[in-house]
């Protein structure tokens, strides 16, 4: 454990998880059971008691407000227990529980991002909750939603929310410039080229190296041509046809519709040029409807998605990249009890409606009948952006997470965290670096982190 331990530790540099083969611990299930039979018998009466920490990374204001109200809720409904919440962005979330963890410096319950779960997992950090997942209902949760965050029958992660990565584009600008919304890739850039213009971009490219945008755009391109950044044994897979003509894609984007800056881009510097109108076209989830409100509200009416790209006109798209975004509960905690029983009431009706209005269409119901409900429908931005929210329904069952085409591993978390194919696309505009050369040393260097926690 202290060799995993001091691993994972390197893993805000090398990687975090230590475990062979993402299986966790085999008596993590039973470690949960004993925890909740010890908690019930401490207290007669069955009344929940006692304190737990929440970290999440809903850092904006009404998604902050509806957690702290639904907290505030169960406080006043169980007055025995006291829930302390701590918010961190989603960086530095990574960095505080990688780090944590060696001194026990972790909480009782969090949000995660899905590579991380397995991270969490093969460092016996979380517990299962095939217990919770079946009291509020195993039928209602999307089947490719729970088997992302499953690991030999048990389901680690519960998702709160879904959405999926999807093309946005100023339906203004390629009306002004009689253009029909692309559908491959080689349209989408002679779209962007022709857009670069009066202070426009037609697509700006990040590969910053404080975020995964890079890795997550060559997915976007290597997926539409049924590949995959991992092979089939969960090695690098940087060097294919596909994965060569991706990286000179996105080169070229970058070479004649991108602000140069976009070298350093993280995912809301690139966000924030769609929400105030300075690029044509962006991919991300329903989370620029809400961006474009606050930066922009004017554009707002010109705002829409549709599929991602494809390699060839009139190949079939569904689905590259979707998040189903999870909640856990630690291993450490004292009170797992308390920790499943409160993200229960997150799925009440009334709180998750609240919940997902927070950011409309941002955030799509992990759970099936809820988007039906008059209560979800009555929303003026849902409403509005009909169209858009049908798109990107329409592509969460098709996609997975980055790397989990072939299932929840420790390898797609480590193709995702720590940036190498962001450093690789740096080196190859920064220093002309040979584009295939470039990729091998990219690929051999996740391949060598991939041997290390094996």
């Amino acid at each position: 454990m202290k060799k995993r331990l001091a691993m994972l530790l390197a893993g805000v540099m090398l990687t975090g998880s230590l475990l062979t083969g993402c299986g966790g611990d085999s008596s993590a299930s039973d470690t949960n059971s004993d925890a909740k039979k010890e908690a019930s018998n401490s207290d007669e009466t069955g009344e929940l008691e006692g304190d737990i920490t929440f970290w999440h990374s809903f850092t904006q204001g009404p998604r902050l407000e509806t957690i702290q109200k639904a907290a505030d809720k169960f406080m006043e409904e169980n007055p025995k227990v006291n829930i302390k919440i701590e918010t961190f962005s989603w960086n530095d979330f990574y960095t505080k529980w990688t780090t944590g963890l060696a001194s026990g410096n972790v909480p009782d319950m969090s949000t995660a991002l899905v590579g991380q779960v397995a991270e969490m997992i093969d460092s016996d950090a979380i517990i299962p909750l095939n217990d919770l997942i079946d009291d509020i209902g195993r039928d209602k949760f999307q089947e490719n939603a729970l088997n992302e965050l499953t690991v030999d029958g048990n389901n680690y992660a519960v998702p709160l929310y879904s959405h999926a990565m999807v093309m946005w584009v100023r339906k203004d600008l390629l009306e002004a410039n009689n253009m029909e919304v692309p559908t491959t890739w080689d349209e989408l850039y002679e779209d962007a080229k022709a857009l670069t213009k009066d202070g426009i971009y037609g697509l700006s490219f990040p590969c910053g190296t404080t975020d995964f945008q890079a890795t997550n755009f060559l997915n976007f391109y290597v997926k539409s041509g049924g590949g995959s950044l991992l092979t089939d044994d969960l090695k690098a897979d940087l060097t294919s046809d596909l994965a060569i003509d991706g990286i000179n894609y996105w080169l070229k984007v970058y070479e004649d519709c991108s602000p140069k800056d976009s070298i350093n881009y993280d995912v809301l510097d690139q966000a924030t040029l769609y929400y105030q109108g300075k690029t044509a076209f962006d991919f991300n989830s329903g989370f620029q409807i809400s961006g474009v409100e606050a930066n922009s509200p004017d554009l707002l009416q010109y705002v829409d998605c549709y599929p991602i790209p494809t390699i060839n006109k009139g190949d079939e798209q569904n689905g590259i990249t979707t998040s189903n975004q999870p909640m856990v509960v630690w291993k450490n905690s004292k009170h797992p009890e308390i920790c499943e029983a409160f993200i229960e009431t997150l799925y009440d009706e009334d709180t998750y409606v609240e919940f997902l209005h927070a950011t409309p269409v941002g955030m799509l119901p992990a759970i099936k009948g809820i988007s039906d409900t008059d209560a979800y429908k009555d929303n003026d931005m849902i409403k509005q952006f009909e169209h858009a929210e049908s798109v990107i329904e329409s592509q969460i069952p098709g996609g997975t997470a980055i790397g989990f085409e072939h299932g929840p591993s420790t390898q797609a978390g480590i193709l995702t965290n720590q940036h190498i194919i962001e450093k690789m696309f740096q080196d190859i505009i920064t220093n002309g670096t040979d584009v295939e050369e470039a990729a091998q040393a990219a690929e051999d260097e996740l391949n060598a982190l991939f041997e290390a926690v094996q």
